[in-house]
């Protein structure tokens, strides 16, 4: 039909029709994010309250025998923020905190009919499934652009703040690999993309441009912060004193296994309940070998980012102190040893494959546009049944768990079918 039967998309023909599908589809969900903003606004007295986060708690599981022995002088924490950043091994931690709340009955507050609150919107109470004004979660976890005035109003007011953080040079690196794509601007680069953005960005870059923000101090915009600042702007130091306030916690990506000790004591949980696989990894091949010129150039385009790393590496160290550096240590070989003990009785070869080679689509994780870049896990099959479910759980991507938690994902689904369409080969 139209003389255009049999005949393939070239790739130009490819990033007109999925821009013309994404602009309609991004005006639909504005459409949508307006009305739910006008039907509910929110006020102090919408706070969830203490007497009926009281309640929530006394429904929840209680601790087994073991964590109790651990937790002689503390409870677990059940009520958490957790504010899951980009590109930052966030949705490893993600599958941490849906296992522990699955195991513990908790109340998590969800998005409706995707994976995020609206992102890039600003987080608002009404973005939540269901909510109502005074109503009580007991885990915030999903993708947000951060504010802090809404979120608090959803979780009692003992609830733990965590966040994480990963150096900006690798971040830009993995965030421009994986949507610069779905940024219009950098259509027109050529072969070397990374190498050429950098070496005069603001030819492919304006503050206002579509997606705009994935290419620029992108943890500073998740946290809701202008991410267009200038370097000495005094709202950089603002902006982060205001953050060490809010978190009661943040990690550092590049020390992911300190984290998690660091996790651990904090909420009072157990080794076991910090067991984990790596989720959303890339293959090596996918990424880009930044020379020391490049990297300096990445760290300049993302100054505001680096200021906050900065300040956050610092405070994370100084936990670690406080923590003992031996204790440490022996805690970080006792994690890495029941991973590895995890992985031997959960995975098909031991380690992570390319998504051609996963076997069941359950455990297949969601690609940028254009690849199938994301590394994913093929779950053994003659598992003995006492480690079935916790390895199934374990090897589950963020998309496939929000499903099996009962999420509607159906602009998520019809994105993806849209992507998997217009880009397949």
């Amino acid at each position: 039909m139209f003389g255009l039967k049999g005949t393939k998309c070239t790739p130009v023909i490819r990033v007109l029709i999925l821009w013309v599908v994404m602009t309609n589809i991004m005006l639909m969900l504005y459409c949508l994010t307006n009305q739910a903003n006008v039907k509910i606004r929110g006020s102090q007295e919408d706070t969830c309250p203490i007497k009926m986060a009281e309640s929530l708690r006394k429904n929840m599981t209680s601790p087994s025998q073991s964590t109790k022995s651990q937790a002689e002088e503390c409870s677990p924490a059940l009520n958490i923020m957790f504010m899951k950043t980009h590109k930052t091994a966030s949705s490893t931690i993600l599958n941490i905190l849906f296992r522990f709340g699955e195991k513990h009955k908790l109340k998590f507050a969800f998005p409706d009919g995707r994976n995020d609150f609206h992102y890039p919107s600003p987080f608002l109470c009404s973005q939540v499934k269901d909510y109502r004004p005074g109503e009580c979660f007991n885990i915030v976890c999903n993708h947000m652009r951060f504010n802090h005035q809404e979120v608090v109003k959803l979780l009692p007011p003992d609830a733990v703040y965590v966040t994480i953080l990963r150096d900006p040079v690798d971040l830009f690196e993995s965030s421009f690999h994986y949507y610069h794509r779905a940024v219009p601007l950098t259509w027109r680069l050529n072969s070397n993309k990374l190498e050429e953005f950098l070496n005069n960005p603001q030819t492919f870059y304006s503050p206002e441009a579509y997606n705009s923000f994935y290419l620029k101090n992108l943890l500073f915009f998740d946290f809701g912060f202008d991410n267009n600042v200038e370097d000495d702007d005094p709202r950089i130091v603002r902006d982060i004193h205001d953050l060490s306030k809010k978190f009661d916690l943040v990690l550092i990506a590049e020390y992911f296994e300190e984290s998690l000790i660091l996790l651990k004591d904090t909420l009072c949980w157990t080794m076991e309940d910090i067991i984990y696989f790596k989720l959303n990894a890339r293959k090596s091949s996918s990424v880009s070998k930044l020379t020391p010129d490049l990297r300096t150039k990445a760290l300049e385009w993302n100054k505001a980012d680096w200021r906050l790393y900065q300040h956050f590496n610092a405070t994370f160290w100084a936990r670690v102190e406080a923590f003992g550096r031996e204790r440490m240590k022996r805690e970080v070989n006792e994690l890495k040893r029941r991973n590895a003990e995890m992985k031997a009785i959960c995975i098909e070869g031991g380690n992570a494959v390319e998504a051609q080679q996963i076997w069941n689509r359950h455990f297949l994780p969601w690609q940028p546009v254009g690849e199938s870049s994301i590394l994913g896990y093929n779950m053994k099959k003659d598992i003995h049944p006492k480690y079935r479910t916790t390895c199934e759980k374990m090897l589950t991507p963020e998309i496939q768990y929000l499903s099996d938690l009962g999420v509607s994902l159906w602009l998520t689904r019809l994105w993806g079918w849209i992507k998997d369409t217009v880009f397949t080969a």
